[in-house]
Parts: structure tokens; sequence; C-alpha cells
């Protein structure tokens, strides 16, 4: 090899040198020149590197392919019994729990029933054989039909005991897979066998064989094929190397391996060293002729000794030498043929230790930051993200973990400055142990300028106290201090809470159980825990004390109590929901007439401005109620009214809008028993008849307020006494996933069986269908009905005659005289001339006089078929009329107009003597601006009879 090396190397121009003249050839009977194949040939019969390198490789590609084909056979074997025991289990399985199998094992014949559906199953499924067996193993199928009724041979053992029972054996058609699967009742009792035998080589692969091959012997021709082409070129790429380039090489070698910063040890089979780099004799510290020695005669440290002696495996494993610690690697040299013996190689890992030490540190912090960011803030509550706080502080940063907040910070207020010793009150607590001698949750601390709280105040960051047994002041007492390091507290760091520049609290950190002492690193993390939790407690401060007033806003918006009126009895619930509160409000306002109307609407959004929007249209439906208009009108000039404002608001840039609310109003009338309702966008409202039943009224929805362009509809009722009007806002049905008809539905259960007052009505509501949590606002109102005996009521028809008024107000005073009602007979008969007569005189039929005899109240009404409204004056001192109306006003207690679909009725209330209200028996005196007139007579005409347009 080396003479064909050195050839190589000589080239064209040598092999021509030694040719003595142009002649020397043919003299000699050279050949003349070679093919290419026939070069390459001539290179690999010489004992060349590239002759070695091809055999080689083509000796591991023939032994590579003749292995894979080896693999490739076992496995395709492998395959044929995976799949057939998978088949035969799924096929046995199925047909086990088959439907009607049960029947079929207890029926009179189950072979008749049995053996058509396993031979169907058998060819479908592609086996050798299904057989049904009872429990003892007596066959009820076979393929074999002279089989049937005798037991199976095998032990069926298992499968008796309900297990699955999967076998290969080797039967007289081969070799087969055989699964025994039990069929169990509802019980879990065996009562049958199901067994299924098939030939592994029905599912076999050894039609795959002839291809395999094939594509075997095709990878060899081309693998041999590449091997030649590599070793041309590994023959030109070497360039015929000789022993001088082969030893400079290895010099070259030598050197890099000297050079390199990592160990390199070789021990020999016996233990001796044979080979160490600089960097090596260096960590180690061998002496100068450590070379050839045995390993036990260097001096080493005892594990790195028992390491290189015994030549064991080791991967970075981390040995001591001296104040180093050493990365350690090694493997033996003879696994593969090699010399016995071992290579080990020595990094210094110490300086990389410490460096990765401080990465992990610095990881963990980043990672207890990133987990803060997550843990911290998730509700809107200052206790408890407080308590949030110190639970991520705890374990990972300290073992104790306190929070002491300002007291305005919990009542959602803004702390003023702190000077001198600030107070504060612990707010949460969190420790490895639940005993430390610690201040505990809900005292009140006041912090010296000493301590290291105070000091955190003064200097905006966080405090550190490495060792507190080296420190002074920084208790509140000396007592506590000892406590405090006799239990083993031996570190602190107090961070500030500070957010948006106001100081809410501090946070301060303690440590026990660890070892370590804080250190400046530390305080970094405790800074940036301190900052993002005061952020959070800060929002949840300011959410605290905005929901505060939104709470309290409302609930005075809301009505305090309930109006005392006779035309119904009333409960009503108001719950705030959880997240906030928003616009639900309800309202009773009496009207004349002993009539009533219920009001209940809900505002879109929450927080303050739901609860002022919520007022102003409360106060809207109370101004409109005077009116007195029908539901339909009112609601139409609420949605007006809420179009306006929300119009002012767009005009002014401000995007909270009102559009959206809803509303319902219901108006009560106890002597007609008729209830008038509408509503805008509202959930109907749900009637409970006296006898029990419940039903959802039919009342026409119309759009939510402020929509504009449609119009609404009212709906009449005719209620019988005792029936209970529940109304409500959405919160009480609305529920996330739930369509609106089942929360109907649940409602109509809960009032079926509910009973008594409406309180109790009430109650049961709540009970039943208070969501939780409860994310919306929740508004109810229970109104059961009363209704005005027809002996409380006096109806009279007034002929468009003057005369006719004395008979009329001869009968008011005997039916008031009845009603024993003789103290303010005088008085009503003052106020029911006074009306009739202007009735009478300025007013078109019909004209009717109507007396109603209320619990507390005297209501009179005269009604006629005009709608222009009379309007109160002063009358001056030359005038003949215009002083009756103001008599009127002075003698009753309210008086108005209400307008009705045949004109207009003029009405008055007076109090009953034994309700504590004024009774006078004779007309209350009349100033002198007044005048003097005349009653009953024309001369008392005080009407301006002028249209105000309203209808």
């Amino acid at each position: 090899m080396a003479g064909f090396l050195r050839r190589l190397r000589a080239g064209p121009g040598s092999r021509a040198g030694r040719r003595r003249g142009p002649g020397a050839g043919e003299k000699q009977g050279a050949p003349g020149p070679l093919l290419p194949g026939r070069r390459l040939w001539s290179a690999l019969s010489e004992r060349s590197l590239a002759r070695q390198v091809f055999v080689l490789q083509l000796v591991i590609v023939l032994l590579l392919v003749l292995a894979a084909v080896a693999a490739l056979v076992l496995h395709a074997r492998n395959d044929s019994e995976r799949a057939a025991r998978d088949r035969g289990l799924a096929t046995a399985q199925a047909f086990a729990h088959s439907p009607g199998m049960l029947r079929a094992l207890r029926s009179a014949d189950p072979t008749g029933v049995l053996q058509p559906r396993a031979e169907d199953a058998r060819k479908r499924s592609r086996v050798d054989g299904i057989v049904v067996a009872n429990r003892e193993g007596v066959r009820y199928t076979h393929p074999n039909e002279d089989r049937i009724g005798k037991r199976i041979v095998a032990d069926i053992t298992r499968a008796q005991r309900g297990r699955v029972q999967v076998e290969e054996v080797e039967g007289t058609i081969g070799r087969i897979v055989r699964v025994i699967v039990p069929v169990t009742d509802s019980r879990g009792d065996v009562v049958g066998l199901v067994g299924v035998g098939i030939k592994v080589e029905t599912v076999g692969a050894g039609d795959a064989l002839p291809p395999l091959l094939g594509t075997a012997a095709g990878a060899l021709v081309l693998a041999a094929a590449g091997t030649a082409w590599v070793t041309r070129r590994l023959r030109r790429q070497t360039k015929g190397l000789g022993p001088t380039e082969m030893t400079r090489m290895y010099e070259h070698h030598d050197a890099v391996l000297h050079a390199v910063h990592e160990g390199v040890v070789i021990v020999d089979g016996e233990g001796r060293l044979l080979l160490a780099n600089d960097e090596a004799s260096r960590l180690l510290d061998l002496p100068p002729d450590a070379r050839g020695r045995p390993v036990p005669e260097l001096g080493l440290e005892p594990r790195i000794e028992e390491l290189l002696s015994t030549g064991r495996v080791a991967t970075d494993e981390i040995l001591p030498s001296g104040d180093r610690l050493l990365a350690v690697n090694s493997r033996p040299t003879g696994e593969r043929g090699g010399p016995p013996g071992s290579v080990a190689t020595f990094r210094d890992s110490t300086e990389l230790s410490r460096l990765s030490g401080r990465v992990e540190s610095a990881r963990r912090r980043l990672r207890l930051l990133y987990d803060a960011t997550g843990a911290i803030g998730t509700t809107l509550d200052v206790t408890r993200t407080a308590e949030e706080l110190v639970r991520v502080a705890v374990p990972r940063l300290a073992d104790y973990a306190t929070v002491d907040l300002a007291e305005p910070v919990l009542r959602g207020d803004e702390p003023g400055p702190s000077y001198g010793s600030p107070q504060m009150r612990r707010t949460a607590f969190e420790g490895i142990r639940g005993d430390p001698p610690l201040m505990p949750v809900g005292e009140l601390i006041t912090f010296l300028p000493s301590s290291s709280q105070a000091r955190s105040f003064a200097e905006e960051r966080a405090v550190l106290e490495p060792r507190l047994n080296d420190s002074f002041g920084w208790a509140l007492d000396a007592e506590r201090a000892a406590r405090i390091t006799q239990a083993g507290i031996h570190s602190l760091i107090a961070a500030p809470l500070r957010a948006r520049g106001v100081l809410l609290g501090v946070v301060t950190l303690w440590r026990s159980e660890k070892p370590e002492p804080f250190e400046e690193d530390d305080l970094s993390i405790a800074d940036e825990l301190a900052a993002r939790a005061a952020l959070s407690i800060d929002n949840a401060r300011r959410y605290t004390r905005e929901h505060a007033m939104a709470v309290t806003l409302q609930r005075r918006l809301l009505p305090r109590a309930l109006p005392d009126q006779s035309a119904v009895e009333v409960a009503s619930r108001y719950l705030p929901a959880a997240g906030g509160v928003s616009g639900d409000w309800f309202d009773v306002i009496p009207l004349p007439g002993a009539r009533v109307a219920l009001v209940i609407g809900d505002v879109v959004g929450r927080g303050l401005h739901a609860a002022a929007t919520m007022g102003r249209l409360r106060t809207a439906v109370h101004n409109f109620s005077t009116l007195d208009v029908p539901p339909d009108e009112l609601l139409a000039h609420l949605d007006e009214l809420v179009g306006r404002i929300d119009q002012d608001a767009v005009t002014a840039g401000d995007e909270a809008a009102i559009t959206g609310a809803t509303c319902l109003y219901a108006i009560y009338d106890p002597v007609s028993r008729i209830c008038v309702m509408a509503r805008a966008g509202h959930p109907a409202p749900a009637l409970m008849r006296p006898d029990g039943t419940v039903e959802f009224p039919e009342v026409p929805g119309g759009p939510p307020l402020g929509i504009g362009g449609l119009p609404f509809e009212a709906a009449e009722l005719t209620l019988e006494e005792g029936s209970r009007l529940v109304v409500y806002s959405d919160g009480l049905i609305e529920r996330r996933g739930q369509d609106l008809d089942t929360s109907l539905r649940a409602l109509r259960l809960v009032l079926e069986r509910a009973r008594g007052s409406p309180e109790q009505i009430c109650d049961a509501v709540i009970d039943g269908l208070l969501p939780v949590p409860q994310h919306d606002d929740i508004a109810l109102l229970v109104a059961r009905t009363h209704v005005l005996e027809a002996g409380q009521v006096a109806e009279w028809d007034v002929e468009s005659d003057p005369a006719a008024v004395a008979s009329v107000r001869a009968a008011v005073l005997g039916r008031l005289t009845e009603w024993g009602l003789d103290d303010i007979a005088f008085t009503t008969e003052l106020i029911l001339s006074e009306l009739l007569t202007n009735a009478i005189q300025h007013a078109t039929s019909p004209v009717q006089v109507r007396l109603l005899r209320d619990r507390t109240l005297l209501i009179c009404e005269v009604s006629d078929g005009t709608s222009t409204s009379p309007h109160l004056r002063y009358a001056a001192t030359t005038d003949e009329g215009g002083r009756g109306l103001f008599l009127v006003a002075q003698l009753a207690d309210r008086w108005g107009t209400r307008y009705t679909k045949e004109g207009k009725v003029i009405w008055t209330e007076q109090a009953l003597p034994e309700s504590g209200g004024p009774a006078e028996a004779s007309p209350a005196p009349v100033p002198a601006a007044a005048g003097g007139d005349g009653i009953g007579g024309g001369r008392a005409a005080d009407v301006t009879e002028e249209s105000n347009g309203r209808r």
C-alpha cells in the first residue's frame, strides 16, 4: 500500500521519468492505455485504503440488508399473530355481546338459534370457527356439526371465571389463535362461552416476502454502486498519503489534544494511566511521572480514583477535586473491538455551576413574577387581593408573609399622607405554619419610625434586614422581636404597597425554614410583587368605593317604604348583583280614584351611571303618572324622553346611552277590578289566580325605551279579588345557557307551590330561583288585589239642569250619613256643589257623580263629556266668578283632573275623621281676595273653559 501511495504522489511525470527513452515501452511490451473501469479495478486490486473501505462498506451493507430482511420477516410474522389475536378477540366479543345472545342461550334449542348465526358470522368475519358453549363447555355450535354437544377439550377455567382467554396453539390445521370470551348476564354471572379460532396464516403476510427480497436485492445493488462511487472519490482525496503524512497528522492531533480546555485521560485494562493531556494534569494535579503508573498511586480524590479504576460509564457526573467541581464523562474503549480500558473527560464546572445557580435563581424569580401576574388581582376585592399576594409569596419566596393596609383602603377610600408612626390593619397572612409570633389578622398595628416597614414608607422602596439578630429597631417592641427570633425567623423584607403615588400599605416577607437570608436580588422581586399587587389593590379599592356609592345611590333612589293604599297589598325584594349594581327599579304609585300604579324597570349597564339613570327614569314615571294617562301613553312619553336624553348625550360626546332600558307599567282599579298594563321590552308578568292557577297574561311586548318609531299597546285584564300579580326584572329568570321558556316553567312551578301573603310569596320565589352566582340585579314585586265593595261606592247620573244639583246633594248627604261621615258632610256638600255646577254649566252630558269610601279617604268624582281642563286662578275683586275652584282647593286635601275615553273626571280627596286627617264641619275661611260667592247657583262658576290639548 505504501508503494501504491508513493506512486500516487509521484504522479504521471515520475513514471515518465523512470522510462529510459521514448521507445522503452515498446521494447518491454508495455500495455496500452487502460479504460476507466479497468483503472478502478487495478487500483482496488492493490492493498490500498480505498480497497479496504470498499470491501468493508460492501460487507456492512450486505449485513444490514440481511438484518433488515430478517427483521421484516419476523415483524411480518408477529403482525400476523397480532392481527389473528385482534380479529379473533373482536369477533368473539362482538358475537358474545350481540343482541339476543342471552335469550338464545336460555332458549329450549340454543343450537337451532345460534348455529346459523355463528356460521354466518364466521363467514363474514373470515375466521375458521365460532363455537358457542354453555358454562360447562358443552358446545352449542361448531363448523363441524358432528362436534355439537361435545365438551371443549381446552382449559376454559379462566373464561368460566369471567375473564377473556386468548392463547396460541398448534392444531391439526396448523398454528391457530384461540379466543374464548365469557357471556355474562345483567348480574355479571357467566352463563355461556363464545370461542373463536383463526389460523395465523389466514392473516399472514407471506405474500409480501418475494417483493421484500426483490427490494433488498435492489438496495444491495444500489449500495454496491454507491460504495464504488465513494471508494473512487476516497482514492482521489487521499492522494496516496504515506507514513510520513500519517505521522504528521498524528502530531497535529496530539497538539490539539493538549491545547483543548477539557481534560482527557486514557487508562488501560490493567488500570494504568496511558494518556493524560495538559488540562487533565492541571485539573487532577497529576505528578510529572504519572504516565504508566497505576491509578491508585496518583493521589487522586477517592471518587475520581474509583471511576478511573473501574472504568464504569459516567455521563456529566459532578465529582470534587480539591476546590473544584469536575463534570466527568467516562466510556470503556473495548466495547467495539478496541483495546481494553477506558477514556474519561474532565471539565471544570465550578464557575459554570455558580453561573448556572444564578441563572436558575433568576429563572425561579421570573417564574414567580409570571405566576403572580395571573394569580394576583383575579377579583375586585381588597382583602381577597391581599390574600392572593401572600399566597404567591409563600413558600416560593418566603416562609411567612403578611399584608397590612391603611384602614381607609379597606373602606374604598383613598388614604391620606402618613407621617411619624402610621397605623395599619393586618389584612392577610400566609405561612408554612399557622402559629408564628406575628400580629394576627385584623389587628391594628402602629409602626414605629425605626421599624423596617416605616423606613420602607419613607424611602419608597423595599427594605432588607438580612439577619435580624444583628439588627436593631426593626420590630415594634423588644419583647416581640425576641419571640420572633426565638421562633427561628432570621430575615425579612418590607416592601411598600404604593400605587398612583398613594401609599396603601406594606407587605412583609419573613424567612425561618430557608437557611439562607434574603439577598439584594430578592429586593427587586419583592418590589415588583408589591408594585403589581398595589395596582390590583388600588383597582379593587376604587371599585369598592364606586360599588358602595352605586349601591347607596340606588337604595336611596328606590322607594324607602311602599305607600299606604287600599287597592293592593304589596311586597317587594331588591337584590343587587354580585358583580356590581345595575339599574333595576320598582315603584308603587297611588292614583286618584283609589287606583294604584305598579311599575318595574331595568336600565342597561352597571355602576353609578346605571343607578343615576334609574333615578331619572323613576322620577319621570312619577311625573308622567300625575297626568293620569293610560299605560301605553305613559310609555310613549317615557320613550320620547329617553330618546331626547340619548340625543343630548351623543351631542355632548357621552357614550353612556340609556337606549335599551325596559319598563312595565300597570294600573289597577279596585272598583271595576280592571288592570290595564303595557310593557316596553320588559318580561311579561305572572298572574296567580285565587284558585292557585298560574298564567302569564298576553301583554303586547313593545320595543325597549329609546328605540322610537313603534307604538305601545296596552292589555286589559279583569282580576278577581285576591289575585296576585307578580312583576319582576330579567335577572330573576335569565340564565346563561338556559332558554327563557325553561326559566318561565321554573317560575310557574315555584308560584304554584307558593302560598300565603305577598311577603311569603316573595321569599318563596327568591329561595327557589335565586341564581348562584348572581350576575344581574333582581327586582321583584308581588301585589294581591283588593276590591271596593258595592257599599263603599255610590254613583248618580245628573241631568243637565241646575235644579238637579239640589237632589244630588241631598242624596250624597244621605249616603254620608249611612257611612257615618256626618263630620265632613258639610265640606263635601260645598265641594260637590261647586264641581257639579261647573259641569252642568260648562260641560256636556253625560254628567255623573261618584263617591268612594276608601279605608282612609273619601273620594268625590264628577265626570262629564268634555276634555277641557279647569285651571285654578285668583279672581279679581270685581269678578262675578272664578272663586269656586279656589274654594275647592282650600277644602279638599287633594284635587285634580284625569281624562277618560268619554271625557274627563274632576276628583277630590278628603281624609276620613278616624284617620286623623282634617275633618272640618264647616267651610274653611276664604281669603278676602277670593270673595264669597253663593253655593249651588250659577254665580259659583270658576272655570275658564280652555282646552289644554290633553285628551
